[in-house]
């Protein structure tokens, strides 16, 4: 492992399953002093600071716009608010789920994977009096299960519940967080902790230190060792794309966790 990761530290990792795990993001900035200097849209405030910022030599300070406040509850095809976000998991989460389910820990309670608006069944999906509806998404450890309960939002009741086995959704941040925390307990992680060392000259520890992404893994015919690896896709097995923060790639396409049976496996 070590081996192929000094090859590439300080570049991406060369392949597709990297290519998909790296994300790049676009962020725009507007630098103090030109907002609006060369646009009529300006306001007159600004272009007045940044004049004198010119006239005194020091920068004009940035100007940015507050959001817009975000209210209780959304209308029509708005996102969810926080305030729903929260109160559809709570009512999602019933006392059964709650006490027979576990989390990615093993502690209790299913994991949560994601609350998203649910399709409207309406013919006018863009009515502001179509009813609102949320599914909430869970990963219950107990049996590798994926639940997902259908809130309304208007009524606060479950109007439906499916329970799904032998399917993978996309890890949430906390099964990647705790996959990468076998990973570096396990004396499989050994190359991983050698590598971040070499980056950073620093000691890996904790799965804090690194930015995670991750790909859920199946076994497939010929997989091989086909005991340790045999049963993903039953359970929620991944691979992780770690990368030091503000640094290098670290190549671990070679290791798959196996969250439901807590183990790391190296790939023969």
């Amino acid at each position: 492992m070590r081996k192929i990761v000094h090859r590439h530290l300080g570049k991406v990792v060369a392949g597709a399953a990297v290519a998909v795990a790296a994300t790049a993001v676009m962020v725009g900035i507007t630098l103090p002093g030109t907002a609006g200097a060369d646009e009529s849209g300006g306001t007159a405030g600004a272009r007045t600071a940044n004049q004198a910022a010119q006239a005194d030599g020091t920068p004009a300070p940035g100007v940015v716009q507050q959001a817009p406040a975000e209210g209780d509850r959304g209308k029509g095809l708005d996102p969810l608010t926080d305030d729903e976000t929260k109160r559809v998991e709570k009512i999602a989460l019933s006392p059964q789920l709650l006490n027979t389910g576990e989390n990615v820990r093993g502690a209790r309670g299913p994991q949560r994977l994601t609350v998203e608006l649910a399709e409207p069944d309406t013919d006018q999906p863009g009515s502001l009096t179509a009813p609102r509806r949320a599914d909430v998404t869970f990963y219950d450890y107990r049996d590798d299960s994926v639940v997902t309960k259908t809130v309304n939002l208007d009524t606060g009741k479950v109007e439906g519940t499916s329970t799904q086995h032998d399917v993978q959704p996309p890890l949430s941040i906390a099964e990647q967080t705790e996959a990468a925390r076998l990973l570096i307990a396990d004396p499989l992680g050994a190359g991983l902790k050698a590598d971040y060392k070499d980056a950073t000259g620093k000691e890996l520890t904790s799965p804090d230190q690194l930015t995670l992404t991750s790909m859920v893994f199946r076994a497939t015919p010929g997989i091989r060792p086909a005991a340790a690896l045999g049963k993903c896709g039953e359970h929620r097995c991944t691979r992780l794309f770690p990368k030091v923060k503000n640094g290098a790639w670290i190549d671990a396409r070679d290791f798959v966790i196996d969250l439901s049976a807590r183990k790391v496996v190296k790939i023969g």
